[in-house]
């Protein structure tokens, strides 16, 4: 085992949890293989993939209709545009990424006290505390998913859908999502709003010339999968 390789905790009762229950009764044990490794590569790139099903299957040996049906059948991953991660890996990572920090300022107070020492060097494991350190304010510019959400209120959200030319229809979507408490259409928790409107309802359509031009100066009250009527 590499000497930067981290473990991650596996609950020892998975197997009782319904959504694998679901998980095994469809797809037998072939399907909860393919989970954990879905789960192992997902804690490898800070719990976030790109959810490209015919890469993923080819990686893992395995059916294109198997690896899509796992991510999206049984509730085991949460879904944002086109990538997908894990809720009970982020809550992991926290508690790891909590601990690095406290081991990180343990060794600065360490190295403060010998800076005047220039023939101390650090040890390994100070050198792959720092190496840990860095390698995730390298990755600080990849997309995450959010570890808590708080819903915006109205008037935040009006702002932004004005700044960006869709003030038009920035009350019917707020009514839509927060009436369904922040889920969208597929049942899926939003995770990060902002980015959750770019992609769903920010087109052309639905900007306020077009939406003028279309219906005579009128906008009329639907909504339906990211267009609103």
């Amino acid at each position: 085992m590499a000497k930067d390789t981290f473990y991650f905790t596996h609950d020892y009762n998975a197997r009782n949890d319904i959504k694998i229950k679901r998980l095994l009764s469809k797809h037998g044990y072939e399907g909860y293989g393919i989970f954990w490794a879905l789960i192992e590569d997902l804690y490898n790139n800070t719990n976030v993939l790109r959810l490209d099903y015919e890469t993923l299957s080819f990686d893992l040996r395995c059916n294109v209709e198997l690896v899509k049906s796992i991510i999206n059948d049984f509730d085991l991953f949460v879904i944002e545009g086109e990538i997908f991660g894990s809720s009970s890996i982020e809550s992991r990572l926290e508690v790891r990424n909590a601990k690095s920090e406290k081991a990180r300022e343990s060794v600065l107070k360490r190295w403060e006290r010998q800076k005047n020492n220039t023939n101390v060097l650090p040890t390994n494991n100070e050198r792959n505390t720092i190496k840990e350190r860095k390698g995730k304010e390298s990755k600080g510019n990849k997309v995450k998913l959010s570890k808590v959400f708080t819903p915006p209120n109205f008037e935040e959200f009006e702002t932004y859908f004005t700044e960006n030319g869709f003030s038009n229809i920035a009350k019917k979507v707020y009514e839509y999502y927060s009436s369904a408490n922040w889920h969208d259409s597929k049942g899926n928790k939003v995770l990060n709003w902002k980015q959750k409107v770019q992609g769903v309802w920010f087109k052309n359509e639905n900007r306020e010339n077009s939406q003028s031009k279309n219906n005579g100066g009128r906008v009329s009250g639907g909504i339906n999968d990211g267009l609103v009527t």
